[in-house]
């Protein structure tokens, strides 16, 4: 297969990717807001992110350059390590005030199906990214795949919170996302100096 059919799943799954999470962060921020989830409220942020990562991953794709990977790199870290900070600031908020989060089935709900769509995705965008030797396509996916992850801890701490009354298991979860938007920020913002 020549580079412009890879070109174009690889474009096809970023927009599979950002319909995704535009949706997803209005439900997943309206269900926050009910529930005062802040892990929800995290999650929502990271769909943000996504969206802005997929835009990002999309411009640069349908211009490739040397001088687009660096910037798209740049914007994608930045923006990572400015959700771990509100993470971190909003979990210990919650922790310190004991602050009980509601049950949320529409986060639940959502917060599954997700988890299948993103490592789906992660795995597809991976392998576009390779196919093309595209590293932004590439370090994208590893933001798809830990998106899942995320999804997946957020979902345990809703459900520990619905079953198990665990109220401090939806700010612990929200700290998963802490380490990830610092561990990822950071990797970006390497990957693009060099």
């Amino acid at each position: 297969m020549n580079s412009g059919h890879f070109l174009r799943r690889g474009l096809r799954l970023e927009y599979m990717t950002l319909g995704w999470n535009v949706v997803g962060t209005v439900i997943v921020i309206n269900a926050a807001v009910v529930a005062r989830s802040v892990a929800l409220a995290g999650f929502g942020l990271d769909s943000l992110i996504e969206i802005v990562a997929s835009v990002v991953v999309i411009w640069q794709l349908t211009n490739a350059g040397y001088d687009r990977e660096k910037v798209a790199l740049r914007v994608i870290g930045i923006a990572f390590l400015a959700l771990g900070l509100y993470v971190l600031v909003q979990s210990a908020a919650t922790l310190i005030s004991h602050s009980h989060p509601n049950p949320s089935p529409v986060g639940i709900a959502w917060l599954l199906a997700t988890v299948v769509v993103m490592l789906w995705l992660s795995f597809a965008k991976r392998r576009t990214g390779r196919e093309l030797n595209n590293p932004v396509l590439v370090t994208e996916a590893k933001v798809t795949l830990v998106d899942g992850y995320l999804a997946a801890a957020v979902l345990a701490g809703l459900v520990l919170n619905a079953i198990a009354g665990w109220w401090w298991a939806d700010p612990i979860a929200g700290l998963v996302i802490v380490y990830y938007g610092i561990v990822e920020g950071a990797h970006a913002l390497q990957e693009s100096r060099a």
